[in-house]
């Protein structure tokens, strides 16, 4: 969408298709519109035919009066309202709203339209805004999208090399040099991506993330060096490259006198990075509370030193096993009446006598994120006579009229 005017030889037409051909040879499919205003090219872009034009100098209402309500960018609780009304079209909101050929006509209209929607002041939310927008009546600044460069340095080698001890003073020149780059910026690099390039053609990339943002090089050359034990350099590696791909706000922090103190967030930031290059992206994690009543989505897992989501959960977790299953298996129960306790069950092929039993503790279904037949749950602890404590639960109850007989599942064990 091109709001404007004739900016190029040819007219308006030939800017159209140099738009759209500039978007073919890069395999993109484009709707391209040109319009007085930003909201009149948005609407014909996204509910016109293809390459559709508003001219200047004619009533924007003859061509656009067809389009949807829905082309003035409002949302969609909006539209429901204005469908509630009768008002489908731009012409029929027009004419509602007084924009028409008539601007005294229907005021009182305008009015009503104006309270039912004065405190909404959001311009998605205001159907009498939008219209002014599109109509050139109300300016709509455009702000443009200014990309800001990723931070990189680089190094072109003299002569190829070929050892790693060559290779490594490589990489500490490019962290320091990145960290002077990241300094001016005032920023920290949370993820590195480092490129070499060979002879050949060939070219070696390894890409580390960082626990929490960070702007030291030893730190960060450290790191690529437990990467590069694998890299082949065939003839020679002539160009290194690193890029810092994530970066994040990091203020000056004046170093600590006592060489011998340590910020303890910054050495168990550094601790995450080396396990998790060593061991993986995936494989440091911290378990952290849920605000929920089920078991199993009472706990998540997140990044060590992401921050910790605030949880609403009260619930009593010393009296719940430390060892949760995966997924809940079930069991087979013999018990003395429907809804009574538990007394020998049947697990992975080994029948096991119940000596003693808590509970149960019933647990209802979430019914804003589940389905109304989801059955409520009972729960016990159960302990066998060889001492071993499990926690199982019983699936609905008889006559609940959300199922057959109710299933029983073993959910965790007691240390």
């Amino acid at each position: 969408m091109l709001p404007g005017r004739r900016i190029c030889s040819g007219g308006e037409e030939a800017l159209l298709a140099d738009v759209a051909r500039g978007f073919a040879r890069r395999d993109f499919t484009a709707r391209a519109a040109l319009a007085p205003t930003a909201g009149a090219a948005w609407a014909l872009a996204h509910y016109a035919r293809h390459g559709a034009i508003l001219a200047s100098g004619h009533d924007p209402l003859r061509q656009l009066g067809d389009l949807p309500v829905a082309a003035l960018r409002l949302d969609n609780d909006v539209l429901t309202v204005l469908r509630r009304l009768g008002i489908k079209r731009l012409g029929e909101l027009a004419g509602v709203s007084g924009a028409g050929d008539d601007p005294g006509q229907e005021a009182a209209a305008r009015d009503a339209l104006r309270r039912r929607f004065r405190n909404h002041r959001s311009p998605a939310a205001n159907p009498l805004l939008r219209l002014d927008q599109l109509l050139g009546r109300v300016p709509e600044p455009l702000l443009p999208v200014t990309s800001r460069p990723i931070p990189m340095v680089q190094r072109r080698l003299m002569e190829p090399i070929r050892h790693r001890s060559l290779l490594d003073r490589v990489i500490e020149d490019l962290a320091n040099a990145m960290i002077r780059v990241l300094e001016a910026r005032g920023e920290g690099a949370r993820r590195l991506e480092l490129a070499l390039w060979r002879v050949d053609g060939e070219v070696v990339q390894r890409r580390i993330e960082l626990a929490a943002a960070t702007r030291e090089a030893s730190h960060i050359t450290r790191l690529f060096a437990a990467r590069l034990d694998d890299v082949e350099a065939g003839f020679g590696i002539e160009t290194a490259q690193l890029r810092a791909s994530w970066s994040e706000p990091l203020s000056l922090s004046q170093s600590d006198l006592d060489a011998a103190a340590e910020d303890h967030d910054t050495a168990l930031a550094a601790c995450i990075d080396r396990l998790t290059v060593r061991l993986g992206p995936k494989a440091i994690t911290r378990p952290v509370a849920r605000a929920s009543h089920i078991p199993e989505r009472a706990q998540g897992w997140q990044a060590p030193l992401a921050p910790v989501p605030p949880s609403q959960s009260a619930l009593a977790f010393h009296t719940r096993p430390l060892k949760l299953l995966d997924r809940a298996e079930l069991i087979a129960v013999l018990y003395a009446s429907p809804d009574g306790v538990p007394q020998r069950f049947r697990w992975r092929g080994t029948v096991r006598e119940v000596c003693r039993v808590e509970g149960p503790e019933r647990i209802a279904p979430e019914w804003w994120r589940e389905r109304s037949t989801t059955r409520l749950r009972d729960y016990y602890r159960i302990e066998d006579e060889a001492g071993r404590r499990y926690w199982i639960y019983r699936q609905g109850i008889v006559g609940d009229g959300r199922g057959g007989v109710p299933d029983w599942f073993l959910h965790g064990l007691y240390a």
